[in-house]
């Protein structure tokens, strides 16, 4: 008999906390990572929109600008060279140098590894290691040592596009 009155109260239960949880209104999220309460159903599903459950959200505000500056004035601890006051040459030149140097530097070490990569490469038939007695594990690392190849390849042209870039 216990189990006769129990089921009544489950379902007086139930129907009590359905209409509380509708109450409350979903949260979507839309395309393009927007979160709205203020449609429907029918217009989420029309709108690719999903549902949120559980997941509190956090709406985090953006840092305001300011609206007016005078001009030549910098934002505080910007460089001298954002508010347009010129470098002096000499000290522009040494720079320019220091980054050629530090250029040139990074370039002859990815043309040594590039060497030491297309060495290990052997034209596409590197010598076998002893770990490798399942052929797929050799085809793997030759098609690592490729795709590092061309890798590396790219990051010379890059180099030597940033030397150009800097002059003579």
């Amino acid at each position: 008999m216990t189990i006769g009155v129990f089921r009544p109260l489950c379902v007086c239960a139930l129907l009590l906390v359905t209409p509380l949880s509708q109450a409350q209104g979903q949260v979507y999220r839309c395309p393009g990572n927007l979160y709205t309460d203020q449609i429907s159903a029918k217009e989420a599903i029309e709108r690719g929109c999903k549902t949120i459950e559980g997941t509190p959200i956090t709406v985090i505000q953006a840092p305001r600008r300011e609206a007016s500056r005078p001009q030549g004035a910098t934002a505080p601890g910007a460089p001298a060279a954002a508010s347009g006051a010129r470098v002096d040459p000499a000290e522009q030149r040494a720079r320019d140098s220091d980054a050629r140097r530090i250029l040139e530097a990074e370039l002859r070490k990815e043309e040594e590894r590039l060497a030491a990569l297309r060495a290990e490469y052997n034209n596409g038939e590197p010598e076998r290691q002893g770990n490798e007695r399942n052929y797929q594990k050799y085809l793997d690392r030759v098609d690592g040592l490729k795709t590092a190849i061309a890798r590396k390849e790219a990051d010379i042209a890059a180099l030597k596009r940033e030397i150009a870039k800097l002059g003579s």
